[in-house]
């Protein structure tokens, strides 16, 4: 399912692809070498933002801030994880706007260290992130990094604006989980596993077939779509 104008699929330089919500837009761009999605959400309430990663181009991404708000308003940058492709324009972004920046609490030290930025909020498994009137569930997913973590938007219950679905979600995973199985993992099999397991319990378990899953590169996914292949990953080992 997608919204008035949004494919899924974005290449660096391309447009921005927008999804509308009752209650949010979602805006995503491509931006570095290495072909990053990053996610501008704003609540179309009250104008605030939070931005899904930094990964490169500050200038493409201080754009998309104004192309969600007319004040140019970024309350908030998630970190996914603290790979370099995630946070290479984190520095430039926050000295212009101001954002504070939130983490996995145990990739906020490295992402400190690596951007000369501290984390201002750590975040764990179960806590939440809000972004005017939005609330964004952290879901925990380690393995790919130690601190790695998704984002979970869910549509209100009671919704009933045009293309709404009620009570789906909208999945924010960095490196965690794409179309065709989970992050890279090293070749280290007790951190697929522990990747694995999260995924399973934390996301498919919980987690209806119609939740929309944005990676943190390419195309995005539902879990409908990837759900029956979840053993075939296990069976691979990555």
């Amino acid at each position: 399912m997608t919204g008035p104008g949004y494919t899924g699929r974005v290449h660096v330089g391309g447009p921005t692809d927008v999804r509308v919500l009752d209650g949010a837009e979602i805006r995503k761009v491509a931006v570095g070498p290495m072909d990053n999605a990053a996610y501008l959400l704003t609540c179309r309430r009250t104008g605030a933002q939070l931005l899904v990663d930094a990964p490169a181009e500050p200038d493409r991404l201080l754009a998309l801030v104004r192309e969600g708000s007319s004040s140019a308003r970024l309350d908030t940058v998630v970190v996914t994880h603290r790979h370099h492709d995630h946070v290479g324009a984190l520095t430039s972004v926050v000295a212009v706007t101001g954002a504070q920046v939130a983490a996995g609490a145990d990739d906020a030290d490295a992402i400190a260290s690596a951007t000369d930025h501290a984390v201002a909020v750590r975040l764990r498994h179960g806590d939440t992130v809000t972004v005017g009137d939005l609330v964004l569930d952290v879901v925990g997913l380690r393995g790919h990094t130690p601190g790695s973590v998704a984002l979970a938007l869910s549509e209100p219950s009671d919704v009933r604006a045009p293309g709404a679905v009620p009570g789906r979600v909208h999945l924010f995973t960095g490196d965690s989980l794409f179309p065709g199985g989970v992050g890279a993992t090293g070749g280290d099999a007790a951190r697929f596993t522990a990747l694995l397991g999260d995924v399973t319990t934390r996301v498919f378990e919980r987690f209806r077939d119609d939740t929309w899953v944005y990676p943190g590169h390419g195309d995005d996914t539902t879990l409908g779509a990837e759900r029956p292949h979840l053993a075939a990953w296990a069976a691979r080992g990555w």
